[in-house]
């Protein structure tokens, strides 16, 4: 056997053992604390009941929109299961607040308008159904999604809507996660 061999194979055993140790390290049991390979998502619920969203602007039929996706949502990026509220372990419920337009882009010979987004404002509460203690609360949070309207190829006001509702969606569950 060379003695190289074993000078490079004790350099070996040492690197493994050094990056073995920082790895484990890095690893926490509390997210907050650092690296963690545990859940996102709280590990003591497992369904959330999800009544229609309340809704105080003039977008009519918004809030059934957003419920959905929500729901939606849900089941593509959670382990919740959504059920009725009789069986659930939490209950989120939500007011859409406002709706706005915002100008982004406007042609500098004309003046018109060529890229809008449409803006959702919510206010929601997740509470846990069995204890009665609030989980989540948040006020005036919001979503935006631009698009360009017209006429021909371009995008209807519909379309910002659905792309706000859809952003709206996956902020709103992402808020959802444990604390980190």
């Amino acid at each position: 056997m060379n003695r190289g061999d074993g000078h490079t194979r004790r350099c070996v055993v040492l690197g493994l053992a050094i990056l073995g140790s920082a790895l484990l390290s890095s690893c926490a049991n509390d997210p907050r604390s650092g690296y963690a390979f545990d859940s996102a998502f709280r590990t003591d619920i497992e369904t959330v009941a999800i009544p229609i969203f309340d809704n105080t602007t003039f977008t009519h039929g918004l809030e059934v929109t957003l419920t959905d996706a929500i729901v939606k949502e849900i089941h593509r990026t959670t382990p919740y299961r959504v059920v009725s509220a009789e069986r659930a372990d939490t209950l989120l419920t939500g007011t859409i607040t406002n709706t706005d337009m915002r100008r982004l882009r406007t042609a500098p010979d004309s003046g018109l308008v060529q890229e809008l987004a449409f803006e959702i404002t919510v206010t929601f509460e997740w509470k846990d159904a069995r204890s009665g203690r609030v989980l989540v609360s948040r006020r005036n949070f919001r979503a935006a999604e631009s698009f360009v309207p017209g006429r021909g190829a371009q995008e209807r006001l519909e379309s910002g809507q659905a792309a706000a509702v859809h952003q709206m969606a996956r902020d709103l569950v992402g808020e959802l996660r444990s604390a980190w």
